[in-house]
C-alpha cells in the first residue's frame, strides 16, 4: 500500500524506496516532514534534494547486468552537414561487416565433407511469443535461411533434421545433399506444430545413429536449437554425452530461453558452441556462425593419421558423366523413377538424378568439379584487407577510385578516434589494402571479396586501373 499523503495540497509527496530524501517548504515558510525517511527536518531552500543527482541525462545511467555486453549505439548517432542519418546508418552497418571479416587469414584445416543434423525444437515452449511472431515461426524462417546458406557454402555436404516433440525425437528429414529435398519437409508448418515437452537425450540418440555409418574422413555435427529450459530423458544424459565424445560428434546449442549447464557441458566437451539469443538479430548471427566448416583439431587429426603423420587423409570420389534431356529414360536408383537426364556413376554406372550424393549401389562419393572449386575458398580463404587510416598512407599515384568497382572512395563524415577505429575495422578514409598486390578497395567491394569471390580480382592483375577523365 503507497504511503499516505499530506491534507496539505502544498507538500510534496514523494514516493520512494531509494536513499534520497528531500525537504519541502509550504506557503507558510515552515519545512515539511521528510518523505523518505520519515524524520523531521529543517533546513532552506525549495526542493533540496539529498544524495544522488536523479535529473541526469539517460547516458549517464550505470546498464543492467545483463546489458552488460550492450553499448548505447543511439548516442553515438550524429547528423551529417545536411541533417540526414544516413551517413551514420551506413557507418553502422559498415562496423558489422567488418566484424565478420576478422576472421583467420593464414591456411588451416578445415573439413569440407560435413554431415549436419539440425534439431529443433519442437515443444511447447517453442509457442512463446517474446520473439517476433513466435520462436516457432521465427525459427522455421530462419531454418530456411540457414539450410539455403549452408549448401551454398558447404556443396560437398548433407544435412538431416530431427525434431523434439512429446518427450520423443521425430526423423523430420533423412540426410540429403539435395537443398530442396530439406526445405521441403520443413515448409509444411501443421506437421510441425509444437507439442509437450522436449527431449534432448533422444534427438541426440536418434541424430547419433544417423551418422554411425560416416567415414572418418568426414566431419559429423548436431545443431540443436532449444527454447525449453526442461528436457524429458528416459535415462542418463551423460552416457549420451560420453558415447558422442567418443563417437567424435560436435554438438553446437543456440538457445532461446537460457543457458543450462548441461547444453554447456555438451559443447565444451565436443568443441562445440554455445549462445543464447538475445533478440530476433542475435538469434540469426548465432544460427549462422554454423555455416563456415569447423576448424579441425590437432587432437582430432592426430587421431585420425597419428602422431606422426599430420597430412591430410585420401578419400575416393566419382566424377559422373552427365545424361542429356535427349537420353532414353531409363530408372534412377534413388527414386526407381524414369527419367531422361540424370548422371552416371563412374564405378557401377548406375543413375543417379542430383550430386553431390552417395551412389545407392557401390558407395562412391559421386562430385563435380565446380563443388571442389567452390569448397577449397575454406582452405585458402582471402586475407583480411588492410585498414587504411590516415592520408600519410597515399602517394601522389594512389588511385581515387576503388579497384573493383571504379567509383570514388566515399570519405566517412564521423571523426573517429584513433582508439575505437582500428578496432572497429573501419576505415576514415573508405580505403581497405590488399596486402598482396597492394591495391584499395571500398567497403563494399572488400565484404563482397571476402564473402562471394573468396578471391582477389587483382592478384593475379596488379596493374592499377586506369582513372575516368
Amino acid at each position: 500500500m503507497p504511503p499516505r499523503r499530506a491534507q496539505d495540497h502544498n507538500y510534496m509527496a514523494v514516493d520512494s524506496d531509494s536513499d534520497d530524501s528531500f525537504i519541502v517548504e509550504d506557503g507558510d515558510g515552515d519545512f515539511g516532514a521528510d518523505r523518505t525517511r520519515g524524520a523531521k527536518s529543517k533546513g532552506k531552500g525549495k526542493a533540496v534534494q539529498k544524495g544522488k543527482d536523479k535529473g541526469k541525462g539517460k547516458g549517464k545511467e550505470q546498464p543492467y547486468s545483463w546489458e552488460a555486453s550492450y553499448t548505447r549505439s543511439w548516442d553515438a548517432v550524429q547528423e551529417d552537414e545536411g541533417g540526414s542519418l544516413q551517413t551514420a546508418v551506413e557507418d553502422l552497418l559498415a562496423r558489422g561487416r567488418r566484424r565478420r571479416l576478422l576472421g583467420p587469414s593464414t591456411a588451416i584445416r578445415r573439413t569440407i565433407i560435413r554431415h549436419l543434423i539440425l534439431i529443433l525444437d519442437l515443444s511447447a515452449s517453442m509457442l512463446d511469443k517474446d520473439m517476433r511472431p513466435s520462436r516457432f515461426d521465427l525459427t522455421l524462417e530462419y531454418a530456411r535461411a540457414f539450410i539455403t546458406e549452408w549448401f551454398d557454402q558447404n556443396p560437398l555436404g548433407q544435412i538431416g533434421i530431427v525434431g523434439m516433440r512429446a518427450g520423443l525425437g521425430e526423423r523430420v528429414c533423412d540426410m540429403s545433399g539435395n537443398p530442396q529435398d530439406v526445405l521441403k519437409h520443413i515448409s509444411d508448418r501443421v506437421k510441425l506444430e509444437p507439442n509437450g515437452e522436449p527431449s534432448l537425450q533422444n534427438a541426440i540418440e536418434m541424430a547419433r545413429g544417423s551418422m554411425s555409418h560416416l567415414p572418418s574422413h568426414s566431419s559429423r555435427e548436431v545443431l540443436v536449437i532449444f527454447g525449453s529450459l526442461t528436457s524429458c530423458d528416459p535415462g542418463n544424459i551423460h552416457d549420451t554425452l560420453d558415447a558422442c565424445v567418443k563417437d567424435r560428434i560436435r554438438v553446437s546449442f543456440v538457445s532461446l530461453a537460457a543457458e543450462m549447464k548441461i547444453c554447456r557441458d555438451f559443447c565444451v566437451k565436443t568443441g562445440g558452441t554455445f549462445g543464447v539469443a538475445l533478440n530476433e538479430g542475435h538469434f540469426k548471427d548465432l544460427l549462422f556462425e554454423g555455416i563456415p566448416p569447423p576448424v579441425q583439431t590437432g587432437a582430432a587429426a592426430t587421431a585420425k593419421t597419428g602422431p606422426g603423420n599430420p597430412a591430410a587423409d585420401l578419400m575416393q570420389m566419382g566424377f559422373p558423366t552427365r545424361l542429356p534431356d535427349t537420353a532414353p529414360p531409363a530408372l534412377c536408383v534413388c527414386h526407381s523413377e524414369l527419367k531422361t537426364e540424370g548422371f552416371l556413376c563412374p564405378r557401377c554406372g548406375a543413375k543417379l538424378c542430383d550430386v553431390p550424393t552417395d551412389c545407392d549401389i557401390c558407395g562412391l562419393m559421386i562430385v563435380s568439379s565446380s563443388h571442389l572449386a567452390r569448397s577449397y575458398h575454406h582452405l585458402f580463404p582471402v586475407k583480411p584487407y588492410e585498414v587504411l587510416m590516415d592520408k600519410s598512407s597515399l602517394t601522389i599515384t594512389s588511385p581515387s577510385v576503388c579497384h573493383a568497382c571504379a567509383l570514388p572512395f566515399r570519405e566517412s563524415q564521423q571523426s573517429k578516434t584513433p582508439a575505437t577505429a582500428p578496432a572497429e575495422g573501419l576505415s576514415p578514409l573508405g580505403r581497405y589494402r590488399c596486402p598482396d598486390c597492394g591495391n584499395d578497395f571500398c567497403a563494399d567491394c572488400d565484404v563482397f571479396v571476402h564473402e562471394v569471390m573468396h578471391v582477389c580480382p587483382s592478384c593475379h592483375d596488379p596493374k592499377p586501373i586506369p582513372q575516368p577523365s
